[in-house]
């Protein structure tokens, strides 16, 4: 007896048997017990999860006889009847299966719809499935129309496809759609445990594990590749042997890229790239069990804390503890960005000359994009900022800290910050010392002042400095006075600061308010100029008497649609030089527009307008056309508008007091 693979062998002959599928089977179920049955089911999935095989078991529920040969309808056919056995074998006369792929012309639907005229040989009903059903072509699927909507009681319709997009509406109103989803890896994998031991073949969890992944939610696929493992490796099932077949990458492989990463090894991560090239293992398979164990750890740092760790429902997964030591060892941040980096980078693999170059960029891609820590930057960046503003690295490092706790801290601590800088720094005098020398608006240059800059730094007092750029709100209507032997230099120090912000902050002020004055006038003249310089390079106008009657004739002729392209153009760009009785002379500047048809076509407008003449056209200068004159109003009602928005009391307050300008070529007359 010939073999009979795994996948027809064990295929599901009633809804108990079905796997995956229970939201479809509980809706089928249901209706038969209740005996509420649609006259069309749609069946829609991707390949091998049970669409062909719902409609069988469908198929004899409508129709099975019961072992005595007195059954009914039922959700639980008997598999033994005359009725079920036939359709199992694929002999049942009222059974009908169309292949959509091969016969979807319109003869073949209706040759199938005319059969739906005779009532049932055999069974119950007559039941017609076509499968693929989305390769039927529009004439087929409108021919089917009227019977798919009122079918005969005796007829059903059963539809299966995986495309349900390219169905037409038309059809999907008229049936009961039922979506059969992917399975679940798991799912997958208790069946093959379950078929396995049915086979007596022996296996190994970790390549039944391999098998339901490769499926990528297919049963059929599952089963299929279940059989070709099984001849591979001579009767058993071993992980080496189907991952082999599969061409699968080791985990260990995977686990050892994420953790190099993590650690930021680029030695290993080449070395590892570098082995699979050596054993001939896929890049692009590499990259997806990457993602995939990156999402588990993705999973498992979401999940810190709960009571489950979110890797595995199965407690007997041994990667779950190096996922789980991998998710501890890599930031989050870092782990979606290296999901992401590795969804993106199998699209870079065809791109590449070498397949394993390109993997080893992509992996190398995460250490050059590595989120770096931020302390280092942060007062590096502090002590520039510092030195930029011209204190001295002691106090650079106090600018940030608020004031009253830089009064407290020790010049030895605050110019350790300052050997982050590069550039040598000279030695200088306190802060407030050279201000003071140099400031125009002092009052009283012989007020006493800070001692003298020859004083190093470390003999002096701890000094206090407001933040960079702050200006204390100091109101004082006396200057102060000068600090007795007893008082603190510090505070000294700080009073003069304040002072030197309160005399700045008029003459700034000052200074802005002369700054946005200037704004409008700016604008203006330069908007009035460009207007200006556009006028000159515009195309002389010399209106003339002629010009006038000519631009009135060619303006009546385009109202009532007598002229239009090419002799519309040939009206505007032309001049009226004479005008006789019988004959009237156009000057044009390019030959282009002296053709014979648009001069005949134009001289026939003028004979329906009224002007029986004949037209005389020249090539010369042009100084008056109906063109220019058009060209002429369009610029002065632009004017008038801009002039209109540019006087607005509103557009010059906002301009004057915001800042505001107006964008270029947004001033549109009406």
């Amino acid at each position: 007896m010939s073999y009979l693979v795994l996948a027809r062998k064990y295929r599901s002959r009633n809804f108990s048997e079905m796997v995956g599928q229970d939201h479809v089977v509980q809706a089928l179920t249901n209706a038969l017990t209740t005996q509420r049955l649609h006259h069309a089911y749609l069946f829609t999935g991707t390949r091998g999860v049970g669409k062909t095989t719902v409609s069988r078991i469908l198929a004899k529920s409508l129709n099975c006889q019961g072992p005595d040969g007195n059954g009914g309808i039922t959700a639980t056919p008997c598999g033994v009847c005359q009725a079920c056995s036939d359709i199992d074998s694929g002999r049942f006369v009222d059974y009908t299966e169309l292949d959509a792929a091969s016969n979807r012309g319109v003869d073949e639907v209706q040759s199938l719809l005319e059969q739906a005229v005779y009532k049932p040989v055999q069974g119950r009903f007559k039941v017609f499935m076509i499968d693929e059903v989305h390769m039927l072509t529009n004439t087929a699927f409108n021919a089917m129309l009227k019977t798919l909507e009122e079918p005969p009681e005796y007829l059903k319709f059963v539809l299966a496809t995986t495309d349900p997009q390219k169905v037409p509406v038309t059809v999907l109103s008229r049936c009961l759609q039922f979506n059969l989803r992917p399975m679940a890896p798991e799912t997958i994998r208790e069946h093959l445990t379950f078929v396995l031991s049915q086979e007596n073949v022996p296996s190994e969890p970790l390549a039944l594990r391999l098998l339901a992944r490769a499926a990528r939610g297919s049963m059929r696929d599952a089963l299929s590749l279940t059989d070709q493992a099984i001849a591979f490796g001579s009767g058993q099932l071993q992980e080496a042997t189907v991952r082999q077949m599969l061409g699968s990458v080791d985990r260990s492989y995977v686990f050892r890229l994420i953790e190099a990463l993590a650690t930021g090894d680029g030695k290993t991560v080449v070395e590892t790239s570098e082995t699979l090239r050596l054993n001939g293992l896929s890049a692009a398979s590499t990259l997806e069990e990457m993602s995939t164990v990156l999402q588990r750890m993705a999973v498992v740092q979401a999940l810190a804390g709960s009571p489950g760790t979110g890797v595995s429902d199965d407690d007997s997964d041994p990667e779950a503890n190096d996922i789980a030591r991998l998710a501890a060892l890599m930031p989050v941040d870092e782990t979606q960005l290296l999901y992401s980096i590795c969804l993106h980078g199998r699209a870079d693999l065809g791109l590449a000359p070498d397949e394993y170059a390109a993997l080893t960029m992509v992996l190398l891609r995460l250490l050059a994009f590595k989120p770096q820590g931020q302390a280092a930057p942060a007062e590096k960046k502090t002590s520039i900022n510092a030195v930029g503003l011209g204190r001295p690295p002691a106090t650079a490092a106090a600018a940030s800290p608020p004031i009253g706790a830089a009064a407290h801290t020790p010049v030895g601590v605050a110019a350790s910050g300052a050997s982050q800088i590069q550039a040598p720094v000279r030695p200088v005098a306190p802060p407030v010392a050279s201000p003071r020398a140099v400031q125009p608006w002092e009052d009283d240059p012989g007020e006493p002042s800070a001692p003298p800059a020859t004083q190093t730094p470390s003999a002096l007092p701890p000094v206090t400095v407001p933040p960079p750029g702050q200006v204390l709100a100091v109101r004082e209507s006396a200057r102060p006075a000068p600090p007795s032997d007893d008082e603190d230099f510090g505070q000294h120090d700080l009073r003069e600061i304040q002072e030197v912000n309160r005399a700045r902050a008029p003459v700034e002020r000052a200074q802005d308010a002369t700054k946005i004055v200037a704004i409008p006038v700016r604008n203006a003249v330069e908007s009035r100029s460009d207007v200006t310089a556009q006028q000159q390079n515009a195309p002389i106008l010399v209106p003339t008497e002629e010009g006038d009657f000519w631009h009135a004739t060619v303006q009546q002729l385009i109202k009532a649609e007598a002229i239009n392209a090419m002799v519309r153009e040939l009206a505007l760009q032309s001049q009226l030089v004479a005008r006789d009785t019988d004959q009237w002379i156009l000057r044009v500047e390019r030959e282009s527009l002296n053709q014979p048809g648009s001069r005949d076509r134009l001289t026939t407008a003028l004979n329906n307008a009224g002007f029986v003449v004949k037209l005389v056209v020249e090539i010369g200068r042009v100084t008056d056309c109906p063109a220019r004159r058009n060209s002429a109003a369009s610029a002065e009602k632009q004017l008038a508008a801009e002039k209109i928005i540019f006087d607005d009391p509103f557009v010059q307050s906002m301009m004057r007091d915001f800042g505001a300008k107006i964008v270029p070529g947004s001033i549109k007359p009406l």
